[in-house]
């Protein structure tokens, strides 16, 4: 849970700021949007399959590249 201590000296503005910046560090708004409807257990492997599959592909490109670079 994100909190932070405002200052009686400090600007609102500025604790505004830090607060976002926290809330944001921690992924609390992506957690809310993932979380706000309900995905079947399918679905979320696949999505999870494709971005492995994404990662590997991107992975073998750099190396391939890097090979022909020489």
């Amino acid at each position: 849970m994100a909190q932070i201590i405002v200052e009686d000296s400090e600007n609102l503005e500025k604790a505004i700021k830090r607060f976002k910046r926290m809330v944001e560090k921690e992924g609390i708004i992506r957690e809310y949007k993932k979380r706000e409807y309900y995905e079947k257990p399918s679905t979320i492997r696949n999505r999870k399959n494709k971005t492995l599959q994404r990662k590997l592909m991107k992975k073998t490109r750099r190396t391939r590249d890097a090979k022909n670079a020489y």
